[in-house]
């Protein structure tokens, strides 16, 4: 496991070369490939903080090979290699900017879709539900409680917005944005992707209660692309201290939104840029839920 003596890195420096700087990700174009870095930068209600949580990208990047390896018989992957001790041409004197954080990966023509599959009724799911008993237009049983399992998973596709707020849309708008035959190919894939990695989590106790896949198309074929399964992109809760009824204890990025839910709710911030800057206490919190998530899975 990664240490903490690191510094963080909030952004890759790489003279001469074209960036596209994502949420979290730098990203290079390698002409048929790409460069995914993923750098400590953390992000919350869809705003980029000023804080970095150290050697979160290691630890992402970490978690993210580990499943792409686990679901390599299953699915076709981007996944090329992660970087450890040679860089691509090109970046060899920047190493140790991208060394363990950087993935070098197919490119693909990205689907415009956030493939999200819920398997507990929780975040935006259980507003939804508490609004009109429905979530992106899948009706679910009457009384279900906070954070309840659902009876099997459901597919909630999300408009994937490169800066601003993703929006929880119905699948008939996904497949109009889209297409249906493709739609359903990636909801029915991304639904047993989950299913499997959520049983193989609990065998290592934790609850993958909902995560967010995203696809890309080459040469006809599909691939599941970016991060996989991380606790930037899931919920992760420990399943010895599951209770429903209430909000979950968490190894993934609930924490820092719970820590800025209390700041809004004090009118210290509206959720728009600049981000608040987060305390030391949060910042090491934050880190070791990261870290415990990725031992479970991957130790």
């Amino acid at each position: 496991m990664p240490t903490m003596a690191q510094q963080p890195l909030t952004a890759t420096q790489v003279p001469g070369r074209t960036v596209r700087r994502g949420k979290v990700r730098d990203i290079y174009d390698l002409g048929d490939e790409v460069l995914l870095v993923a750098t400590d930068r953390i992000s919350a209600y869809d705003v980029v903080l000023p804080t970095p949580i150290p050697e979160k990208g290691i630890l992402l990047t970490k978690l993210s090979e580990f499943w792409f390896d686990y679901f390599d018989q299953d699915v076709q992957h981007h996944l090329l290699e992660v970087v450890t001790d040679k860089a691509p041409p090109g970046f060899e004197s920047h190493l140790d900017q991208l060394r363990g954080r950087a993935m070098r990966c197919l490119k693909t023509r990205v689907i415009p879709i956030e493939f999200v599959v819920r398997g507990y009724l929780a975040g935006s799911g259980w507003n939804e539900y508490q609004a009109g008993g429905a979530v992106c237009g899948v009706k679910l049983p009457t009384g279900l409680r906070q954070c309840d399992q659902l009876p099997t998973p459901i597919f909630t596709p999300a408009t994937k917005a490169e800066v601003g707020h993703d929006e929880n849309i119905s699948f008939d708008k996904a497949c109009d944005l889209v297409d249906e035959k493709t739609m359903r190919t990636l909801r029915d894939d991304s639904i047993a992707i989950y299913t499997k990695a959520a049983e193989y989590a609990k065998s290592r106790g934790i609850i993958i209660a909902d995560t967010k896949f995203e696809w890309g198309e080459r040469d006809g074929e599909f691939l599941l692309i970016d991060e996989v399964l991380t606790p930037d992109s899931s919920r992760f809760w420990p399943a010895d201290r599951y209770q429903p009824g209430r909000d979950q204890d968490s190894f993934d990025k609930q924490y820092v939104r719970n820590y800025l839910t209390m700041l809004v709710e004090a009118g210290q911030w509206n959720k728009t840029p600049p981000g608040p800057e987060l305390p030391a206490e949060i910042v090491a919190n934050t880190a070791a839920k990261y870290r415990e998530a990725v031992r479970r899975l991957t130790e």
